[in-house]
């Protein structure tokens, strides 16, 4: 008689129809903290960006920064091609013309000079809660914020519960409110409702 000893690995798949083993998923950082966590001028402005904005955190802001940092990099090295090089022509009006169609760049700036010349406060002013609030549908950006978390937003047909959602420029004119939300005509809120109910109880009576 013969025995054969199978590893324990080989033993436990025995059985079991193994499929393809999926791809690792990749996790990028989407901020990146400051190099010097206690310079006063740049904590100053980051407040009054958080105040003026309002934004949850400061990391709200660093991943807008990190976002056009990455957009500035990519501009810069274009800009070292020469002009006729295939790859800038190629990405370069990609980027542009992505630019242009979130709305942070002018059509009238369509050149990689002006995308050095961008702020974080161009790419903020596209935030969905600062539309709502230039929109007149909220009172506040504070407001703005909290219709948008409880889905009182949509985008054209889609609600929409992100504040750091990044409107694009032909979606603006459809921002408005849900369907299915008290401010656009839907069912009443809760205590709207219990307090129908109980003026039809008084009436009654």
């Amino acid at each position: 008689f013969f025995f054969f000893f199978f590893p324990l690995s080989f033993c436990s798949n025995m059985g079991r129809i193994t499929g393809v083993q999926a791809a690792p998923k990749v996790c990028r950082k989407t901020s990146v903290a400051p190099r010097r966590p206690f310079e006063k001028e740049r904590l100053d402005a980051e407040l009054k960006l958080v105040g003026e904005y309002g934004l949850r955190c400061k990391k709200e802001v660093w991943r807008v920064k990190l976002t056009l940092a990455k957009i500035r990099k990519a501009a810069r090295e274009l800009l070292t091609l020469e002009d006729k090089d295939p790859k800038r022509l190629f990405e370069g009006n990609a980027l542009l013309r992505r630019l242009v169609r979130i709305g942070v760049l002018d059509e009238d700036h369509m050149k990689l000079d002006y995308v050095l010349n961008l702020k974080v406060e161009d790419f903020l002013e596209r935030r969905l809660q600062t539309q709502v609030f230039k929109l007149g549908l909220a009172r506040s950006m504070h407001h703005a914020r909290v219709l948008i978390r409880q889905r009182h937003i949509r985008v054209r047909k889609q609600v929409v519960n992100v504040p750091s959602f990044v409107v694009r420029l032909d979606s603006g004119k459809h921002v408005d409110f849900s369907t299915t939300s008290p401010f656009g005509g839907g069912r009443p809120g809760r205590n709207k409702r219990k307090k129908l109910a109980a003026a039809a109880e008084g009436g009654d009576e």
